[in-house]
């Protein structure tokens, strides 16, 4: 297990760089060139629409990943329960610990104006709740995981950066971009291959792993 989460560290960790380097130097430009596109009331909005479709493609792929290999154990049956229990925790969990504690630890740090944890489960629970079981139920009756990884990473980007631009207006500095770019990066790089990889597998028997796992 700690190789394969090595393996997958490394494979996706130049993309997720890049991906935030791109996306913050994108942002400073839009704040300083055209500061009315992307105003921290527009941050909200497409927040509260990238976390909760963040949380349904987590579900999705926890479950997925659940269920599909306790399907193979020689020694239980899945269990809709469990799916459900996994999928639930794995996603609401660790979305949130991407989304929306990561960042703000950063807007703490950095001083911005309009701090705040944002939680979603808290904030909008009737929509992160009816995210998550539509992910898992999309799982348990289609458990496929063609969709790949990449976009997973993508959407939890895009949902951390607009947790953080809702926090302070105007334009950045390049300290602060420097900065959002490295707690981008940490937001988005750990929790997407711990709730894709590590968490679903946690519940299935050592002896039930096939010897070449290998997950994208």
């Amino acid at each position: 297990m700690s190789s394969l989460v090595l393996k997958e560290l490394k494979h996706h960790g130049p993309f997720t760089l890049l991906g935030a380097l791109g996306s913050v130097a994108l942002i400073m430009l839009l704040r300083r060139f055209a500061p009315d596109f992307l105003t921290t009331d527009r941050a909200a909005d497409w927040f509260e629409f990238t976390h909760p479709m963040h949380v349904v493609l987590s579900a999705m792929v926890t479950a997925t990943i659940f269920r599909n290999y306790k399907a193979k154990s020689k020694h239980s049956q899945v269990r809709w329960v469990a799916v459900i229990a996994v999928g639930y925790v794995g996603s609401i969990g660790i979305a949130t610990l991407s989304d929306c504690l990561i960042p703000y630890w950063g807007e703490i740090l950095l001083g911005m104006d309009h701090a705040h944890a944002h939680i979603g489960i808290i904030e909008m629970p009737y929509i992160i709740n009816f995210a998550a079981l539509f992910g898992i139920g999309f799982a348990y009756w289609q458990p496929k995981t063609y969709f790949p990884h990449a976009g997973h990473v993508l959407l939890s980007m895009a949902a951390s950066l607009f947790h953080i631009l809702r926090a302070q207006a105007g334009s950045f500095s390049l300290f602060e971009g420097i900065s959002i770019t490295l707690f981008l990066f940490v937001a988005v790089w750990i929790p997407c291959c711990l709730s894709d990889i590590v968490f679903p597998l946690l519940f299935i028997k050592k002896e039930d792993l096939p010897d070449d796992l290998h997950i994208h």
